[in-house]
């Protein structure tokens, strides 16, 4: 299915959380909070401005962001639990984020 987000929305992927903390013990699944770690999937065409121009937006698919802890709505489009949160609710791009990703 494509999705298309509207106006300054973007649609993320949450990043897996860790599964060991630092000393080596294993987080449970009942235990994990969610990430605030994410991948963009998809960015609407951008906001408008008080004079009806269109404003793109800051990011781009394929950036590593990171966002509040209860931004969003969760959603879940062909079987994928997925975040569809306005561009406002995103802290920041995580820089190198593509090295990063291809790493994981």
């Amino acid at each position: 299915m494509k999705f298309r987000p509207l106006h300054d929305r973007v649609v993320v992927r949450r990043l897996n959380a860790e599964e060991k903390t630092a000393g080596g013990i294993i987080i449970p699944d009942t235990a994990k909070e969610k990430p605030m770690e994410g991948e963009i999937i998809a960015v609407g065409p951008g906001g408008r401005n008080e004079q009806g121009q269109l404003v793109p937006l800051d990011v781009k698919a394929g950036d590593i962001i990171l966002f509040g802890k209860w931004s969003g709505t969760e959603v879940k489009l062909d079987g994928e639990e997925l975040l569809i949160m306005k561009e406002s609710d995103v802290m920041g791009v995580i820089e190198g984020s593509t090295a990063k990703k291809k790493a994981a």
